[in-house]
């Protein structure tokens, strides 16, 4: 009997502790929509945003730029049914899944935004904005 109880493992090392915060903070089963994997990178003239979603379609990821905030949002159902030759049911299986991220893009050129989406990566092109330098006028003395 007491091998079914759930437990949880406490000993987590200076690391984890980082790691784990939120889960212990906000308990083991929060309401927040669950993030995906994310890895950004300086190419110097531009930053490169690599996310990690597999088994989604082009068509299930939604990318939104309002106030500085880029919004990815992707969201995916699937519906598996058999069945036999009087229409009874064999399988039946749903699966329904959404995640969302939202990043600051100020000091971004916000037209010059590219995406491409292969093998489960989706990949975002973020050009840096061009320092606006201030322009220097001549005044004549009259």
């Amino acid at each position: 009997m007491f091998g079914m109880l759930p437990f949880e493992r406490s000993d987590d090392n200076f690391f984890d502790a980082f790691d784990n915060f939120q889960r212990k903070f906000f308990g083991e089963n929060n309401s927040s929509v669950p993030a995906f994997r994310t890895d950004i990178r300086d190419n110097g003239e531009s930053f490169l945003l690599e996310c990690e979603l597999p088994g989604f379609q082009k068509e299930d990821i939604h990318l939104e730029l309002k106030d500085n905030i880029l919004t990815i949002h992707a969201e995916h159902s699937e519906d598996k049914d058999q069945q036999d030759s009087k229409g009874q049911y064999i399988r039946r299986e749903r699966r329904y899944g959404s995640f969302s991220r939202s990043f600051d893009v100020s000091g971004i050129d916000e037209s010059g935004i590219t995406a491409a989406y292969k093998n489960g990566i989706l990949e975002l092109s973020l050009p840096k904005a061009k320092p606006a330098v201030p322009e220097t006028k001549r005044i004549a003395i009259e």
